[in-house]
């Protein structure tokens, strides 16, 4: 399902307009981008929270070039669904 879907759907569902739907997911996206830049994760209570995860340095191969390469450390955003969310997918 892509973006566009999800604002059809939405539109379908409430009965308001796709622009306004599209502007409104936007902006949602926006926020959560933004909150996870600043190391803010985002709750959801039901649906689940948008985090971040602290990668440690490691040590990786370049098998081409034959050599070894160090990888920092670094975050990466990630998705944490909550229990109700992960149970209703499983059924």
């Amino acid at each position: 399902m892509t973006k566009a879907d999800v604002v059809k759907e939405i539109a379908d569902k409430t009965g308001i307009e796709k622009t306004v739907v599209l502007s409104t997911v936007e902006a949602f996206m926006d926020v959560v981008k933004e909150s996870l830049s600043k190391h803010e994760p985002v709750y959801l209570r039901g649906f689940g929270s948008f985090i971040i995860k602290e990668r440690a340095e490691k040590t990786a191969r370049d098998i081409h070039k034959e050599a070894t390469l160090i990888i920092p450390a670094h975050s990466i955003p990630a998705f944490k669904p909550a229990k109700s969310f992960v149970n209703e997918v499983k059924k």
